[in-house]
């Protein structure tokens, strides 16, 4: 089975990780549990306090988490703080290069950015965040109108907040078929995802 890891951290944004967490988790339900393994992780194991208040708890460390197939890097003010651990950062930046592919959402793009994966790059990040962006990768190229893109071999960066779910179902696309993707925005009742098939 595949592996997925979803970042956690505290000052996440809810919706950065928890839609791209249902998008997947859903897909692995509707394979009947075959296809993946959905994880999270963050520095340490302790309860990590999201955006807003939500307390979750993270099923891995950084260093306890399995080789990743797949790499979620989700935003929020949090990221702020994330960026300033170079260790961490490192970390990061190994499980990004041993990925099949990395997907971040909203400022997650700042982690991509301070790991230097950005570089000379298209990226999507939320509206709010493009100004710190130029400033972190000055020679980035900033894509504000679209929704998500592929910035690189292996990577992709979403906008702000609900577009990590329509960056997810185009993974799911593209990793694990239409069909299955189809089913997924189906059963979640994700209606952007749907219209656009049914052009």
């Amino acid at each position: 089975m595949k592996q997925l890891g979803i970042l956690l951290f505290d000052d996440v944004e809810v919706l950065d990780f928890a839609g791209p967490f249902e998008v997947f988790s859903v897909a692995n339900q509707l394979s009947e549990y075959k296809l993946l393994e959905v994880h999270t992780f963050s520095l340490n194991t302790l309860p990590i306090r999201a955006r807003n208040g939500l307390q979750v708890v993270p099923d891995h460390t950084i260093s306890s988490i399995p080789t990743l197939d797949f790499l979620v890097l989700p935003g929020g003010d949090g990221t702020k703080k994330i960026i300033q651990n170079g260790p961490f950062i490192e970390q990061i930046k190994q499980q990004v290069l041993s990925s099949e592919w990395t997907m971040s959402v909203c400022s997650g793009s700042r982690i991509l950015g301070k790991a230097g994966f950005l570089e000379h790059k298209p990226y999507c990040t939320h509206h709010e965040v493009f100004e710190s962006m130029a400033a972190l990768v000055p020679s980035g190229i900033p894509k504000p109108t679209h929704r998500f893109i592929q910035s690189d071999t292996g990577i992709w960066t979403a906008a702000g907040i609900s577009a990590g779910i329509d960056l997810a179902l185009h993974l799911t696309e593209i990793t694990f078929g239409k069909e299955l993707a189809l089913a997924t925005a189906k059963y979640m009742e994700y209606t952007p995802y749907l219209d656009l098939h049914a052009r």
